[in-house]
């Protein structure tokens, strides 16, 4: 049998065993995301759609620097919503799809550096057996198929500034992947019920996400509260001066966060996996199986690609593939 036969009988009998342990979880109990600490932030203003819209094609402080920390292939079936009318009429199938993972270091003149999800970390270059990624779940997700490009590690030991913080979109394994590198006294960011999402797979997932928090402090939380201008489900102004602003877009997870940032040369959004791929945003057709609530991911593509439509000098830089 050669190499390759036996790589996708072990991941059949990967997804099967998963698939079988999934289902029987869900017919008992659910279980969260992850059992880490978390608390509220106080890092954030509340904010609205109407005051960020005032400020956001003003040229701001930040830099935005998008590292594409590895490139993988994942099932095209739960990037993008094959059921929807023009993903058949697209003739879209079912299969491995390329994409990249990314994070986005954001830079501030007084309050520092920080990053925007975390790629993937040092041992997913050079020692997977150590890696928080690893086991059946990274068999069934074809990490075998993960080119390390740029570790979070890597990258963070060639800068001259310490990380100040890390702004998770949300809780996935692909986004956490690279908390090993960060250093534990750096505090993490995510949106509300990021942990406490209950869900039968979570008994397969909870692990790995806890594994590559480690042993830090507790998650912070941010506190979204109704966006008085009624467009997304909430809005922050992160910094408290109109540089750097969090969206609550609900769907893909409870708690998926977007980001926009304001640079000089105009403003930055950073979807997370409000939108995983360049045919889905320019398709307005929102993500697939991976998304925990379908509805919720339709509004909340929807209000996106409307705010970078009323700004169309944004730079868009979607979850899993550059746009441009």
């Amino acid at each position: 049998m050669t190499n390759r036969k036996f790589s996708r009988r072990s991941r059949f009998i990967a997804v099967f065993a998963l698939a079988a342990v999934g289902a029987a979880t869900r017919a008992v109990t659910t279980w969260p995301s992850s059992r880490h600490a978390a608390e509220a932030a106080h890092l954030g203003t509340p904010s609205s759609t109407g005051a960020l819209e005032a400020v956001i094609d003003q040229p701001g402080p930040l830099t935005v620097e998008t590292v594409a920390s590895a490139d993988w292939q994942i099932d095209r079936s739960g990037l993008i919503n094959l059921k929807h009318p023009k993903a058949q009429a697209a003739g879209l199938k079912d299969g491995l799809e390329p994409i990249q993972i990314f994070f986005h270091a954001i830079h501030h003149p007084t309050r520092g550096l920080f990053i925007v999800d975390t790629g993937v970390e040092n041992a997913l270059a050079n020692d997977r057996e150590h890696a928080a990624l690893r086991g059946p779940v990274a068999s069934a997700a074809h990490v075998d198929l993960l080119k390390a490009n740029a570790p979070l590690g890597q990258w963070l030991s060639a800068q001259h500034e310490p990380l100040e913080g890390v702004l998770l979109t949300h809780l996935h394994l692909d986004h956490v992947s690279g908390m090993p590198d960060v250093p534990s006294s750096v505090p993490v960011f995510v949106g509300p019920g990021e942990t406490s999402e209950h869900g039968g797979m979570n008994v397969l997932t909870q692990p790995i996400i806890d594994r590559a928090l480690g042993d830090r402090g507790p998650l912070q939380t941010f506190q979204f509260s109704r966006d008085p201008s009624g467009v997304f489900a909430g809005v922050l102004d992160v910094f408290g001066d109109g540089s750097l602003w969090a969206l609550h877009v609900p769907g893909h997870t409870p708690g998926s966060v977007a980001y926009v940032a304001r640079t000089a040369k105009g403003p930055v959004l950073l979807t997370g996996d409000a939108s995983h791929t360049a045919w889905g945003w320019r398709n307005g057709v929102e993500p697939g199986t991976f998304s925990d609530d379908q509805k919720a991911s339709v509004e909340s593509l929807k209000q996106l690609e409307a705010l970078a439509a009323r700004h169309p000098g944004m730079s868009v830089r979607l979850g899993h593939q550059a746009l441009n």
